[in-house]
């Protein structure tokens, strides 16, 4: 039993909330199989939802939040880890309503917990979160569909964004021509920086388009937008070309038609980093820290 600090979201008397640093004791932990003394985690969007009250990630108050985190065991029921072993826990419950990775401890079953890949460290994987998670998620689906460097230009929309920006790097890294949409034409060089080929204004996608096709251009894509930008995208994929979407920025519907699906044979692949069993998170994970090490290599 221990006395640790965590970031806490307490309801207000006028249904506002409040967010402070508070001392918890690890008996208010829940009782899972795993203890862990985190190292680091990161701030994602459904963090600031937690913590501004949305019922819609965390039902009960007061809450830790922090939807992910790593460290290493304290203590360990389950036969999978011991005490010192490095580790990750991404998704699932995890600073939704069970209690989250911005705090020096987390308690939580066994079955979430996974071992840091080779070519990653407790820092390193929350330096990429659990948006570099997903991107390299949907990098996997593209792969697995056949979207090769050589097939044509990878789009990446809200390329400014966590899962966005890691993308482009990502797809970079893996040696494809990455075309970065962004609203933000100040960020143009950033993006660049990172492996953005080009740069175009989201504009160019964003509004809604009446024509069921677009010019075939993009042999695949990342979206985290969703809206008409998401429709606009499909219309413009090459033929077998995919999109990954894993997002809903501009909206969580769009309007589009058959066409592309049966006339290019187009595909639109839906990632999620929540509830995907531990086994594909440790795959994206371990893509992630290959390349790193392929990338110091």
């Amino acid at each position: 039993m221990a006395s640790y600090k965590a970031f806490y979201i307490q309801p207000n008397d006028d249904g506002s909330f409040k967010r402070s640093i508070v001392q918890r004791d690890t008996s208010d932990l829940p009782p899972n199989e795993v203890l862990i003394k985190v190292q680091y985690s990161s701030l994602n969007f459904k963090d600031a939802m937690s913590a501004h009250g949305n019922k819609g990630v965390t039902r009960e108050f007061p809450h830790q939040g922090g939807i992910d985190a790593a460290g290493e065991v304290e203590e360990s029921s389950s036969g999978e880890f011991k005490p010192g072993d490095r580790v990750i826990v991404t998704g699932y419950d995890l600073g939704m309503n069970t209690a989250g990775g911005l705090a020096q401890y987390i308690r939580v079953p066994a079955a979430w917990v996974l071992h840091c890949p080779r070519g990653l460290n407790p820092k390193r994987s929350m330096l990429f979160g659990t948006a570099g998670l997903t991107a390299q998620l949907c990098i996997n689906k593209l792969q697995r569909m056949g979207v090769t460097p050589e097939k044509g230009e990878i789009l990446v929309t809200g390329a400014t964004g966590g899962v966005g920006s890691i993308a482009v790097a990502l797809l970079a890294n893996a040696g494809y021509t990455v075309v970065a949409s962004s609203g933000k034409a100040e960020q143009a060089d950033m993006l660049k920086s990172i492996g953005a080929s080009s740069v175009i204004d989201r504009a160019e996608f964003g509004e809604f388009n009446k024509r069921p096709m677009l010019k075939a251009r993009f042999a695949g894509a990342v979206d985290v937008v969703g809206g008409d930008t998401l429709g606009n995208v499909i219309k413009s994929l090459k033929a077998g070309g995919s999109v990954a979407c894993c997002g809903l920025v501009q909206s969580p519907s769009f309007e589009a038609t058959v066409l592309p699906f049966i006339l290019r044979g187009v595909n639109l692949l839906g990632v999620d980093s929540v509830e995907i069993p531990l086994v594909r998170k440790t795959g994206g994970l371990e893509a992630i820290g290959t390349r790193r090490q392929t990338a110091r290599d």
